[in-house]
């Protein structure tokens, strides 16, 4: 469906994105997921034609992005990170004209229009001028029209990004309602949208792709560790002492009772934590373990946070 091969893109001496190659199958959900400046826009900008590349190739339903770049437009649906929108036009109207734009058959384009305006929910506010709107009812439309022409590939840059929690909720699930029915591209940096909503992941740090895997397989890259929550009942200065726990890598202080441990998960810590807890008349409340997730081996990849270099990390254990 989609393949991108030794794809690269440098603004003179800067390099945005080096050597890319990835191949999305039909019907995937994949999360382009990396930090603010990895190179993510870069790379969406290029797969959907808004951006020329200084090197490689980019392949989508067949087509190729530079030989055929109508066709493959024609095929996909883009939410840049700014929704493209006419502030002063209705939002039935406007998807309209963008159905138009993009070569919708005058035939189809009302039952086009009607279909990404329910499965947006906007029906109940197609005849209001889109600058009336809330931000989440914008960016609802901003998906409408990416998907008004009924592509086979969707792909959505930071589609949450300045929404409030219930707005989020609302995005992630329409989200998930799209799975199967287009192929998704999410491009994000914020790792529980990822794990929401995705079945697959490309982490990409400096321009170079880092890992790229299912989920749970990406999860197996930091097995071997623990995170243990502790909560105290009483302030105490114990993070010394739990820093020299054998086994401990690391201690982050939380706030005054509470701290978060790294520890290496086949070994005796836990025990000695709570004993260490108990012994220092802090009053032990919680010891709650958890094992490495998307989060530590996103960290890991991408800001070089590793068993090594761990107690940097946690830095707040040493101050």
């Amino acid at each position: 469906m989609i393949e991108v091969r030794h794809l690269s893109k440098n603004y003179g001496e800067h390099i945005a994105i080096l050597d890319l190659s990835f191949v999305i199958n039909k019907g995937e959900v994949v999360g382009f997921l990396g930090p603010n400046g990895a190179g993510k826009s870069t790379t969406m900008k290029i797969i959907t034609g808004f951006m020329a590349a200084s090197s490689g190739q980019v392949q989508v339903c067949g087509f190729d992005i530079f030989e055929n770049p109508i066709e493959v437009k024609k095929r996909i649906g883009y939410l840049p990170e700014t929704p493209p929108l006419y502030s002063d036009m209705l939002v039935s109207e406007y998807l309209k004209y963008v159905a138009e734009l993009k070569q919708v058959p005058g035939t189809k384009i009302k039952s086009y229009v009607d279909s990404a305006l329910e499965k947006t929910q906007l029906t109940l506010v197609k005849n209001r001028l889109i600058q009336n709107l809330s931000k989440g009812f914008k960016q609802r439309v901003g998906i409408a029209q990416a998907l008004v022409s009924q592509p086979e590939v969707l792909i959505l840059d930071e589609p949450t990004v300045g929404l409030d929690p219930k707005q989020v909720t609302e995005i992630r699930s329409l989200i998930k309602e799209l799975r199967g029915e287009h192929t998704i591209i999410l491009s994000t940096h914020i790792l529980p949208e990822v794990q929401a909503t995705c079945d697959k992941v490309i982490i990409i740090n400096e321009g170079k792709i880092v890992a790229q895997d299912t989920i749970e397989q990406i999860e197996k890259m930091n097995q071997g560790h623990i995170v243990l929550s502790v909560k105290t009942k009483r302030v105490s200065a114990i993070q010394q002492k739990l820093q020299k726990v054998n086994g401990v890598l690391g201690v982050e202080v939380i706030s005054n009772l509470q701290y978060q441990i790294k520890l290496i998960e086949q070994s005796n810590a836990i025990e000695e934590i709570a004993d260490e807890v108990i012994r220092s008349g802090s009053g032990l409340v919680e010891l709650s373990p958890s094992k490495a997730n998307l989060e530590d081996v996103f960290l890991k990849l991408t800001y070089g946070q590793n068993t090594k270099d761990v107690n940097q990390v946690y830095h707040k254990a040493e101050a």
